[in-house]
């Protein structure tokens, strides 16, 4: 919602301002096609020549991402911290050979299906169980520290992965200026090339051409970089949520008392996604 009403705001400034000076937005819309088709074509042509298919659909749900926004809220980071403490009471008050009733097939387990919105996140799953199953295999007498470097290096692949359409939108808003710069030489090379022209010819052609620059930066820094920016704190937000489980995980094998494990957990979310203490606190009695 706010990315649509940023873009809206910005074209209407960007364009409204240069028609209200006297702009004449004529000569702008009647280069508008080629330099966008210039620029825009280079700039696919790119993506398409710096990435495999599935690169490009992962840039293309980093912006569907952007206008989408986080896809959990204070409510599902509660769900988490409920999920994975059950979970490990298991692991704790029976046995891990009821626990691995529950890893082993998390769709038929009633526990999971009590949070179906984290169960249709196929990644956090994953994280969840084989975690919990190499505790399980490794009969209790696993080190803390060997389960938390394991549960590092998933959480930095998880990141990388994630991260990476926000760095694709980033480059590309690297790459846009210099295109930019590209349409409009062309459009020099196009004017030169008419040099016995009339000069309001000549005027227009070069005003055309200085539409490639303009679009260029524009594009870069009021739309793709913002874009990138977006994501990347989406994309963070949503992140978080790995670490909830890391934190429930670790601190439990350590022995640490219940609700310190779960506080720590709940303290270290950005405070908008922060569950509250008593609501936390409170749900846990009732579980």
């Amino acid at each position: 919602m706010f990315a649509a009403i940023g873009i809206v705001i910005l074209l209407v400034m960007v364009f409204g301002i240069f028609t209200l000076s006297g702009g004449n937005m004529g000569a702008v819309m009647q280069a508008l096609p080629i330099e966008m088709g210039i620029i825009g074509g280079a700039a696919i042509g790119g993506l398409v020549v710096g990435n495999n298919i599935d690169g490009l659909k992962d840039l293309l749900g980093g912006v569907a991402r952007v206008f989408r926004g986080p896809r959990y809220n204070k409510a599902d980071f509660l769900d988490c911290i409920f999920l994975v403490s059950k979970l490990i009471k298991i692991l704790r008050s029976e046995s891990p050979l009821v626990l691995e009733k529950h890893i082993e097939d998390p769709h038929g387990s009633l526990i999971f299906a009590e949070f179906p919105r984290l169960l249709a996140d196929e990644k956090l799953i994953s994280l969840i169980c084989d975690t919990l199953r190499l505790v399980v295999v490794s009969s209790g007498v696993i080190d803390p520290h060997a389960v938390e470097e394991v549960m590092d290096n998933s959480l930095k692949t998880r990141h990388d992965e994630a991260i990476a359409p926000a760095d694709k939108l980033q480059n590309l808003a690297d790459a846009l200026p210099a295109l930019g710069i590209v349409a409009a030489v062309l459009g020099v090379v196009k004017t030169m090339g008419a040099i016995d022209q009339p000069p309001e010819i000549l005027g227009a052609m070069i005003g055309s051409a200085l539409v490639g620059t303009f679009l260029g930066v524009l594009l870069a820094y009021g739309f793709v970089g913002p874009m990138a920016s977006r994501a990347r704190q989406v994309i963070e937000s949503d992140n978080a949520i790995y670490h909830i489980v890391k934190q429930i995980i670790v601190a439990s094998l350590h022995g640490h008392p219940q609700p310190l494990v779960i506080e720590a957990a709940r303290s270290g979310l950005a405070f908008a996604n922060q569950p509250d203490f008593a609501d936390v606190f409170d749900g846990m009695r009732g579980n």
